[in-house]
């Protein structure tokens, strides 16, 4: 998958924090500890708003369920 676009130094930061360029363009999840590290597929997303999301911050799913709740 391809990640959302960011200014080269948030970027930069990013990928040195968390690896979020590389786990998206790996189709996984960041690593722990604010990620699983997990494969990622497109249909394990509950809907376009939770895959584009996974582009935005490179977490998958169960994660995004994990950080920011379920919903409704």
């Amino acid at each position: 998958m391809k990640p959302s676009e960011k200014a080269p130094e948030l970027e930069k930061f990013l990928e040195g924090l968390v690896g979020r360029t590389s786990a998206i363009t790996t189709n996984k999840c960041i690593e722990r500890p604010i990620g699983c590290g997990n494969e990622v597929k497109v249909e394990d997303f509950r809907d376009e708003i939770s895959l584009r999301e996974y582009q935005i911050s490179g977490l998958c799913q169960t994660c995004q369920d994990e950080i920011f709740g379920k919903g409704e």
